[in-house]
């Protein structure tokens, strides 16, 4: 089995086995006998879920498709009954030919993230006898040491810290939505709290010590994941097109439709998170020379992305179709009837959020945890582990507190830090690593999301801040 551990000549034989040890420790590297279904429902605990539910909302930004409007006349030859030619007739016609940005937006996002995903895993072993177990380390091998940190560990922190903040907001608020449901006539009872009910569950379960220790949460929460995204298309569909539906933009302003678009593109940007710790989820399958990861890593990979598919793309079409602009930023809040159904789905995110929650916050473990062991030179224990992930939840949880804003915040972080780590950064790597013949196939293609990625990181951020400034115009703090 290939390691990531090799003696340097500086290295005595005492210090490569404490070194050993650690890496036995730290949550990413402490076991390597996952299989190919793990990455399967890993990857789709990652990627779906806040996200998949913001796609209709989106999509009420970004419409159906752009009108464009075609003027012209035609000429007519009009023939009488004995077949004679008769005087020629001009008549005016206007009519629509119909393009699609949300649809295209959506579709380029998944061929996008799909294929930087693929690079992202037949680079984990690109070196002969090394694996890149952190995406932080694939940086390195990239940019050089140094620099390789401060360009991927602050985004990949961001990412991760904020994916968790995110799905805290989500686990309360579903919580709540099940809650007024099971309970129509009981006290209300402020989302604070069931933020805080939440974060008691992470409070326990963010002392499982790897990757491969919390995989029934995770298989659990894949399986929820598909189920609720079935139940908010299907009940969608079922309660059929709104009497007053519209489809046309909420703002009437083009500065306010401008900046909507922006949010949009973030929404998007926020659903294919799960770059972000796919490294890490590889680091966890065994590897030899004769059978690499990557195999195992690439089939697991490729029916997740099948099963986000099938979870994408009837919520953002058939959520958008059913409610127009009037929907919500989480779709099942869209959604009254049938009671049952409804408080099920919303008792379905809370699992799955549960499970995505702990998937991103164990790369968070593993740096904080890294960085007090190998820097700092603490001794790995599960007192110095209790502190720091205790420590991580409550932070997570006071800032969802905080700021509950939850469309604004995925547009705001889908934009900043999930576009660059998802959509380009990959592709900057593979250009330097592999560097592809100038105007290749491949050197075009990675140029082409590159370009589309850094757009996305710029607009998008803009559009989040201002969702979070006007929605924090009548908050009031822990309400």
């Amino acid at each position: 089995m290939k390691q990531n551990m090799t003696l340097t000549p500086n290295m005595t034989e005492e210090e490569a086995a404490r070194q050993k040890a650690i890496n036995d420790w730290l949550p990413v590297t402490a076991s390597r006998t996952a299989k190919w279904w793990y990455s399967a429902f890993h990857n789709v605990t990652a990627m779906v879920g806040a996200g998949v539910l913001s796609l209709p909302y989106a999509m009420s930004h970004l419409g159906w498709f752009p009108s464009i409007s075609y003027s012209g006349s035609t000429v007519v030859i009009n023939c009488n009954a004995q077949g004679n030619q008769a005087r020629p007739t001009k008549h005016e016609s206007t009519y629509d030919i119909i393009g699609g940005p949300g649809v295209t937006v959506l579709i380029l996002s998944w061929i996008i993230t799909f294929y930087t995903l693929w690079q992202m895993i037949e680079m984990h072993e690109m070196v002969p006898g090394k694996r890149f177990d952190r995406y932080h380390e694939l940086g390195q091998q990239a940019f050089g040491e140094k620099l390789g940190l401060w360009i991927v560990v602050p985004q990949q922190l961001v990412v991760e810290i904020s994916v968790d903040i995110v799905y805290m907001v989500t686990g309360g608020r579903s919580l709540k939505k099940f809650h007024d449901i099971v309970c129509p006539n009981c006290k209300s009872i402020k989302t604070t709290y069931f933020i805080m009910i939440f974060a008691s569950v992470h409070f326990v379960l963010s002392h499982l010590p790897n990757f491969n220790s919390i995989s029934g949460i995770s298989l659990a929460a894949a399986v929820m994941s598909l189920t609720y995204s079935t139940i908010a298309w299907a009940a969608s569909a079922a309660k059929g097109v709104q009497p007053d539906v519209d489809y046309g933009y909420s703002a009437k302003s083009a500065s306010g439709k401008t900046f909507n678009v922006f949010t949009a593109l973030g929404d998007v940007a926020f659903a294919y998170a799960g770059h972000n710790v796919v490294l890490e989820i590889q680091a966890t399958i065994p590897s030899t020379p004769e059978k690499p990861s990557k195999g195992p890593m690439w089939k697991g990979a490729v029916v997740a992305y099948i099963i986000v598919g099938l979870c994408y793309f009837p919520v953002a079409l058939i959520g958008y179709w059913v409610f127009g602009n009037s929907v919500e930023d989480n779709v099942l809040l869209s959604l009254e009837k049938p009671n049952w159904l409804i408080a099920a789905a919303n008792m379905f995110v809370v699992i799955h959020v549960v499970g995505s929650y702990q998937i991103f916050a164990v790369p968070v473990f593993d740096m904080m945890e890294t960085f007090l062991v190998k820097k700092l030179k603490f001794s790995p224990s599960l007192t110095l582990r209790f502190i720091i992930r205790n420590v991580y939840v409550a932070f997570t949880m006071m800032v969802a507190i905080i700021i509950p804003f939850f469309g604004g915040l995925l547009g705001f972080f889908g934009g900043l830090v999930m576009a660059p780590t998802t959509y380009y950064l990959p592709c900057i790597m593979w250009l330097i690593i592999y560097k592809p013949k100038p105007f290749s196939i491949t050197w075009m293609a990675n140029w082409i999301c590159i370009v589309l990625g850094v757009a996305l990181m710029i607009v998008a951020p803009i559009g989040g801040l201002r969702t979070i400034i006007l929605s924090a115009k009548d908050y009031e703090f822990f309400s």
